[in-house]
């Protein structure tokens, strides 16, 4: 099926969740955020929020520095 994200439109497996596209992007561990049409998903909930086709996802991710 067919998701955006950031944008740009991918190809994600049936039934994927959150967290199986954090994997899949190879964000896993990192400091990010994910906005799933237009609400933010808290961490606590990434395994258990299944994508359906169209879905937007943001992806934002923080950078430290100083």
């Amino acid at each position: 099926m067919q998701i955006k994200i950031n944008g740009d439109t991918e190809e994600v497996s049936d039934g994927c969740s959150i967290y199986q596209l954090i994997q899949q992007l190879d964000l896993t561990g990192k400091r990010i955020a994910i906005e799933l049409n237009c609400e933010i998903v808290p961490r606590s909930q990434f395994p258990e929020t299944i994508l359906n086709a169209d879905d937007r996802i943001e992806i934002v991710q923080a950078i430290g520095g100083g």
